[in-house]
């Protein structure tokens, strides 16, 4: 991208903007013939500032409204949003009002997100105004730093009345799409599903689980498995719905329900048969056919009636759970995941605060970071679940006997007692940190497992913000 033959902006100052970091244009959300049109027309400076700008904005949003937020995919949609309204902010400063873009398809594909979702117009407007704040404030920023002190007043004033115009005539667009979707979406039969579906999982015992059914078309009746499935791609709608389908017929399904819940996640049931038990080698091909399409899914298990619809949807969720805190461990990762795999560390990770308390003063030094503590911990804990074979334990970590015989022997003296002093408790503590890591094995707040640009207090700051 070059910046040949540009117009030269009506104020000076913005095209001496640049971003502070190393990311640039590289780290744009939006597509690239949305980022070249606007460096054809105010520069790659300017455009790098507005990009940073825009990450530091969707941080401060999703930290004062976090119902915005959510999976990879939903933070990125909204990323890609706020930085098309960011351009539109810079190009409304260099050339004018009238040279603004009309409300581009990224910012209205959220506004529709944020209508299924069932995000109240309120708090999309919440949104809004602490975006146009944060943004604000780093352009008057900006313009105090590159104006000269004696116009610098007057340039402050007319920038602010331009920004405070623009984000009305914003507001009152998306008010717009929001109240024209919100009206299609709600006589939809998605949504009648989407309505009933959420009942089902709420607390209260539906009155008439035949109507129920009826209207999801899926008898409620029947004996079911419910899966939670993710990407991180914002797009995979139709293919979601299609992997999810997918693997639950796999699992034995005779019929199946979709709901789609957010960008890039969406709940799925299947019934199954009452016994619980899928085809010999299902679990391996839904794992391979998940992993080819860069998916991951979590599954309860098996339960029957709306007592088991809901009940294996919260094990798939607390699956997924586990597999987002895995992720952020950097832990290799999993496509297919069964709650009955994961549920002690499921239910021990419920309070994560306190789950970390327990780790570290379990393993005390032994929960310290870095590689060669990782290694004595990874070695320990499985030596304790391999009942003490040397020759297991080397077989599963690919290593000589003897590297295991000397990590038992370190892990143990850092530990500072005999393993079999608390053995439970030690291997439980050994548990969480392999499957977790620095999730308990540091002090964090509790919402860690959220993805990291919805965690509260977060003020990660870009250009002209603090």
């Amino acid at each position: 991208m070059t910046d040949t033959g540009r117009r030269r902006p009506r104020r000076d100052w913005v095209a001496r903007l640049a971003p502070r970091g190393e990311g640039g244009l590289d780290g744009a959300a939006c597509p690239r013939t949305v980022v070249e049109g606007a460096v054809a027309r105010v520069g790659s400076g300017p455009v790098g500032w507005a990009i940073e700008l825009n990450s530091a904005v969707v941080r401060r949003i999703i930290d004062e409204v976090p119902a915005l937020g959510g999976t990879p995919a939903t933070v990125e949609m909204l990323r890609r949003g706020n930085e098309a309204t960011t351009f539109r902010a810079l190009l409304t400063l260099a050339e004018g009002p009238a040279a603004a873009p009309p409300l581009g398809e990224a910012t209205l594909e959220g506004i529709r997100e944020f209508v299924h979702r069932g995000v109240p117009l309120e708090q999309v407007l919440q949104g809004v105004r602490t975006g146009h704040a944060a943004t604000a404030e780093a352009f008057l920023r900006a313009c105090a730093e590159h104006v000269a002190p004696e116009p610098a007043l007057d340039e402050v004033t007319a920038v602010s009345r331009e920004l405070f115009s623009y984000v009305d005539d914003l507001s009152d667009a998306m008010i717009r799409t929001y109240l024209v979707e919100h009206e299609v979406w709600s006589t939809s039969a998605a949504a009648a599903r989407a309505d009933v579906v959420r009942s089902l999982l709420g607390d209260v015992a539906t009155a008439d689980v035949g109507e129920a059914s009826r209207v999801l078309g899926y008898d409620l009746r029947r004996t079911h498995e419910a899966v939670v499935v993710w990407s991180d791609s914002p797009h995979g709608g139709p293919a979601l719905q299609a992997a999810a389908t997918e693997a639950l017929r796999a699992r034995g399904a005779t019929a199946t329900l979709v709901v789609p819940v957010a960008s890039g996640r969406l709940w799925a049931w299947g019934a199954v048969p009452p016994d619980g038990t899928g085809p010999a080698g299902a679990w391996e091909a839904v794992a391979e056919s998940l992993s080819e399409q860069g998916m991951r899914a979590a599954f309860g298990t098996s339960g029957g009636g709306v007592a088991g619809f809901r009940r294996s949807h919260r094990e798939a969720e607390r699956g997924e759970r586990v597999e987002r805190l895995r992720r952020e461990a950097g832990r290799v990762p999993r496509h297919a995941t069964a709650y009955a795999d994961v549920a002690a560390v499921a239910l021990l990770a419920t309070d994560l605060a306190a789950a970390g308390d327990f780790v570290r003063r379990e393993l005390g030094e032994l929960a310290a970071p870095g590689a060669p503590m990782e290694a004595l911990r990874t070695t320990l804990y499985h030596y304790i679940g391999a009942e003490r074979s040397l020759m297991e334990v080397a077989r599963r970590l690919h290593v000589a006997r003897g590297t295991v015989t000397y990590r038992v022997k370190r892990a143990q003296e850092v530990l500072g007692h005999d393993l079999d002093d608390r053995r439970f408790v030690l291997h439980t503590a050994l548990a969480l940190a392999e499957e977790l890591g620095d999730a308990v094995l540091l002090p964090h707040e509790a919402e860690r497992w959220a993805p990291p640009t919805s965690r509260r207090g977060s003020r990660e700051v870009g250009p002209g913000l603090s």
